[in-house]
């Protein structure tokens, strides 16, 4: 009996009389996750078990959920500071009047994180 063989792309190796894989677990690089690769990750992983799956298995999920999250932080920075300049809120408004600006700024950040949970997230 060969001590080591390959069968379907699969290395054994020979202990006692049985023949065991010999598998390799690579380095991968782990990201950290924000808010919206979390709220994507429990998404998938009720709505879309397949995608979660094989994400999972393959060693892509951490990745693809750190993908997400820049994407949708990035979409959200985008819509709020769009939003403000249609609506007039700047720096003046925050020194003239600072609860205003909060209020708008709140209501602004709320509706641009609606936007990016139905767009991005839920999806």
């Amino acid at each position: 009996m060969e001590k080591h063989i390959t069968q379907n792309g699969i290395k054994y190796e020979i202990r006692g009389e049985q023949y065991y894989p010999m598998l390799e677990i690579t380095e991968r690089e782990e990201h950290k996750i924000g808010k919206y690769g979390l709220l994507h990750r429990e998404y998938i992983k009720q709505h879309k078990r397949g995608t979660y799956t094989t994400l999972l298995s393959e060693g892509k999920l951490n990745a693809y959920l750190h993908e997400i999250d820049v994407q949708a932080n990035e979409m959200v920075e985008a819509i709020v500071a769009n939003l403000a300049h249609e609506r007039g809120i700047d720096e003046e408004l925050k020194a003239s009047d600072a609860l205003e600006w909060v209020a708008e700024m709140n209501n602004i950040k709320s509706c641009a994180e609606e936007i990016v949970l139905r767009e991005v997230i839920y999806q």
